[in-house]
């Protein structure tokens, strides 16, 4: 069996992620403590008990959510003596994922993945004024269609394809006017539904452009290492292992779309025959068994889930 693992993005948050891995394993109360001082802040303590309102701030969720992801690849590696580069052929993660695959695959230190998820956090939310953005998910459309709805929906505003998660579920991100005319037009066009979402910013569109500006000055001063297990990039389904080409893809990452459904496919004709979702939630799990039918699907993300995986490699 040839397994590539996968890490999720924004949506799999949930108060109390992290604190089974942080009771049951040392390893992972190690991860917390060093993404706890890389930002300054007691985000573990944030993670376990909440708010949700501030959890879901995008500053604190997309480290939080990375910390958890490594908090399962530091027991697999600590714990069970399973390292990455053993255990997997590639990685790859939806949208700030990619941060947590770079990190388990070495090419960034977590202190350091932390710091840079934290600022994405914050350039991204900036850069659109709240309630001027918003998303929307096309169920029932393929790419192409969506695609189609976006243009016609434009109309001089922004709307771009942000999300091509799974067949016939894709998400349309620009300014609120754009993305509700989207809707409009998405169930004219076939649509089974098209629905409005509940974010805090326009994602992975054009308006995100003075982020991905943040992005680029932050990720030309980061030290950057070639992965151990080369990572599948969001904007291009394709393996990449050349630091400066990662810098690049990253800062493309913040406008660009997020070919997740590719991804898949690409991890599938590289080898894989199994994927493993490591981190909190089990989304990516779902979406792999749309995509590919025939891959299996495992989450990683409570003790119970790590040790029964341990047994089987």
């Amino acid at each position: 069996m040839t397994r590539a693992f996968v890490f999720p993005g924004q949506g799999s948050q949930a108060v109390g992620m992290g604190k089974p891995l942080a009771d049951a394993f040392p390893a992972a109360r190690h991860v917390f403590e060093e993404v706890d001082e890389a930002l300054r802040q007691k985000l573990s303590t944030l993670m376990c008990e909440g708010p949700e309102a501030d959890l879901t701030l995008t500053a604190n969720t997309q480290p939080a959510l990375m910390a958890v992801s490594m908090a399962v690849v530091r027991v697999l590696e600590t714990e069970f003596g399973l390292a990455l580069p053993l255990i997997a052929s590639h990685v790859a993660g939806h949208s700030l994922g990619e941060y947590s695959a770079l990190a388990a695959a070495g090419a960034l230190d977590v202190a350091q993945a932390a710091r840079l998820l934290r600022l994405r956090g914050e350039a991204m939310q900036k850069a659109v004024p709240v309630g001027a953005g918003a998303m929307a998910a096309l169920l029932g459309l393929d790419l192409a269609a969506a695609q189609d709805v976006a243009r016609e929906a434009a109309q001089g505003d922004v709307c771009d394809c942000a999300n091509d998660n799974a067949p016939g579920q894709v998400v349309v991100s620009g300014t609120k006017a754009a993305v509700e005319r989207a809707v409009e037009i998405a169930k004219t066009k076939g649509a089974k539904r098209a629905v409005m979402l509940q974010v805090s910013a326009p994602f992975h569109c054009a308006l995100m452009r003075p982020a991905a500006e943040a992005m680029a000055e932050a990720l030309a001063a980061a030290t950057i290492a070639p992965p151990r297990v080369p990572v599948v990039a969001n904007v291009t389904a394709a393996p990449v292992s050349d630091p400066d080409a990662i810098r690049d893809l990253l800062v493309r990452q913040v406008t660009g779309l997020v070919r997740w459904r590719e991804c898949v496919m690409a991890l599938k004709t590289l080898g894989a025959t199994s994927l493993v979702e490591c981190g909190s939630g089990k989304v990516l799990t779902g979406l792999a068994k749309r995509i590919e039918p025939d891959l299996t699907a495992l989450a990683l993300g409570a003790p119970a889930d790590i040790e029964a995986f341990a047994k089987t490699v």
